[in-house]
């Protein structure tokens, strides 16, 4: 038998706060052999970070405690002393954390940035450093590594900076790969090419990987083993096909149970909500119950026509505009009231402008936004409050939405003092009543946000939306950072309000297996145009379009069986939308596939680049 890299032997953590020592993580005990993925899985709090972080010991020494063992090919590193512990992290154990713009150095050039390590400990030149590091820029697929050498984080993409992070991870030859939540900000196509990297670079390097996520269907994509914890202890672990198949906890059942699989909603046309399990009994909630269709209406709520949004771009001493960022080109869709029209696409391709340009937030260029067939584009400033009392906006952030100085009740109330709709005592009442209705209790209205978890303020989000008895809500990325079981939370809590207040949602996410779940029609975004639209099951199920196909592609399958079943992945990246000042861009033309989906007639070359 393979004798395992690291073993870790009842660890234990304790947070000081309140006057005493808290834990947060107890007991927690696992092994990895080379070339071996162990997923760490779990949901925000349950300790998985914690764990990681006391294992590198870069937990706090005077406001953590940490014991147990941490073997290193039988060292215990939790007994090294300090200097031999620096040794150690980057050099045998590397760490690529959640986001990596927070973690890497702004000022400094990614040469720089990965040089600096085989300087520190490998010892080498600097032009021995710039050779390796521009051999580690090949390694992960970076094209252009010598160009790139030069360039800023800034300056690469989202993808490419992760895999400038696994190429600073990976510098030093590591035996183990400590993975944290590695592609959870990312797009579905970027993250099949991070986890393809891993994947390779670790047959290649005989690496050991401790995967850290929360997202199931990344587990199956990746992991040998599994441990599930829960409030700071493992509660079930084994084998990822043995545990997928026949779970033996109620969590772990309850997070299976949450996880969109791409593909489940065939057959169906309506929205279907999520069977949910409770965590601690292992009971369902329902088995998964289709919602009503929309009301039938021959009009549209909401009607947009050739919508155009763009940002200048200036160089030079005296700010000459030189380029354009294309950043939304000649969109059109309808909405109806009832409906949730979904759309999907990559970062930077133009979906959270396009609803910000509907909500006045960013000015549109040209266009027309109709909503209950009044020109929204056309209004003064005086008159937007016609617009933002039937146009709500859901964030992706839920705390970055929510001022931490105001009590939530009274920023659900705000809104409707604002608009003068209901006096202080008024509003005190209704904030009452919509907090019950999106699961909330009326005392948590004197709590603040800090004091809730992402999913308890996405729903006060949610609840101050509602506020002013909108017809329309759009929801930018309202559920991609919750947890897979509060993001199946939320999402029936939407599909219920829908239903019982005949919501209409523009739904804006990446996430394609939720939006398959929740949206009645799909309209597909590329380099600022919509390239496909039609009904939900149209779009999946006969995609037409190279890039919907590359998204539909991209996605995780959560199902260790089809492990084997190898996904061509693009690794190109989508094209910079920036243009000449003169550039004026060409007129499409549109085929229609069956009732309601069209397709747009596309430049093979640039739909794939």
């Amino acid at each position: 038998m393979t004798e395992p890299i690291i073993r870790v032997e009842d660890l234990r953590v304790s947070f000081f706060g309140q006057g005493a020592w808290q834990p947060v993580v107890g007991g927690v005990s696992f092994d990895i052999a080379p070339r071996e993925t162990l997923a760490l899985v779990g949901e925000s709090g349950s300790g998985k970070s914690v764990t990681a972080l006391a294992m590198m010991r870069l937990l706090p020494r005077k406001a953590a405690r940490v014991s147990g063992r941490v073997e290193l090919q039988g060292r215990d590193l939790l007994a090294l002393p300090e200097q031999a512990m620096r040794a150690v992290r980057g050099n045998e154990i590397a760490m690529i954390f959640q986001e990596p713009m927070s973690s890497l150095n702004p000022a400094l050039t990614i040469g720089d940035q990965i040089s600096e390590v085989l300087i520190e400990h490998e010892k080498m030149s600097f032009r021995e450093a710039k050779a390796e590091t521009l051999r580690m820029l090949d390694r992960v697929r970076i094209a252009a590594a010598a160009r790139r050498f030069g360039e800023y984080p800034h300056q690469l993409s989202g993808g490419m900076r992760q895999r400038v992070m696994i190429a600073i991870a990976l510098a030093c030859r590591p035996k183990l790969l400590i993975a944290d939540e590695p592609t959870t900000a990312l797009d579905v196509t970027i993250q099949a090419q991070i986890l393809a990297l891993i994947e390779i670079l670790r047959e290649e390097e005989d690496l050991a990987v401790l995967f850290i996520t929360h997202d199931m269907g990344v587990v199956a994509e990746v992991a040998d083993r599994m441990a599930v914890m829960s409030n700071g202890r493992v509660v079930e672990a084994g084998d990822t096909a043995s545990l997928f198949r026949a779970p033996r906890e109620p969590y772990t059942r309850a997070l299976l149970s949450a996880v969109p699989e791409l593909g489940s909603m065939r057959g169906t046309t309506l929205p279907v909500r999520f069977p949910l399990v409770d965590g601690e009994t292992g009971k369902a909630d329902g088995v998964g119950e289709a919602v009503a269709a929309p009301p039938a209406a021959e009009t549209p709520l909401l009607r947009v026509r050739d919508l155009s949004a763009r940002f200048d771009m200036a160089s030079g001493f005296f700010g000459r505009v030189t380029g354009r960022v294309h950043a939304v080109e000649n969109v059109s869709f309808d909405l109806f009231a009832g409906e949730t029209l979904a759309l999907v696409g990559e970062s930077g391709c133009g979906k959270s402008t396009t609803g910000r340009a509907i909500m006045r937030l960013t000015e549109a260029v040209s266009g027309k936004v109709e909503l209950e067939g009044r020109d929204v584009l056309a209004l003064k400033r005086s008159e937007l409050g016609f617009l933002r009392r039937r146009v709500q906006m859901i964030f992706q952030d839920p705390f970055a939405s929510l001022d931490p100085r105001m009590r939530v009740g009274a920023a659900i109330a705000e809104p409707m003092l604002v608009h003068r709709i209901a006096t202080p005592d008024e509003a005190r009442q209704k904030v009452a009543e919509l907090l019950p209705r999106v699961g909330l209790d009326p005392a948590m209205a004197a709590r603040y946000p800090h004091e809730f978890s992402g999913g308890q303020r996405q729903r006060i989000c949610i609840a101050r939306a509602l506020a002013l008895a909108p017809k329309l809500i759009i929801a930018d990325e309202a559920v991609s950072a919750l947890d897979v079981s509060i993001k199946a939370q939320v999402i029936n809590l939407m599909l219920d309000l829908q239903q019982g207040l005949g919501l209409a949602f523009l739904f804006i996410s990446h996430d394609m297996a939720v939006v398959e779940r929740i949206a009645h029609r799909v309209a597909v975004m590329y380099l600022g145009e919509i390239v496909e639209i039609g009904p939900r099951a149209a779009i999946f199920e006969n995609p037409q379009h190279p890039y919907t196909k590359r998204l539909l592609a991209a996605v995780p399958i959560p199902d260790p069986s089809q492990r084997g079943r190898r996904r061509e992945i693009d690794d190109s990246e989508v094209k910079n939308p920036i243009r000449p000042f003169d550039y004026a861009p060409p007129a499409r033309q549109w085929r229609g596939v069956s009732p309601g989906h069209r397709v747009a007639v596309w430049d093979e070359e640039r739909a794939t680049a």
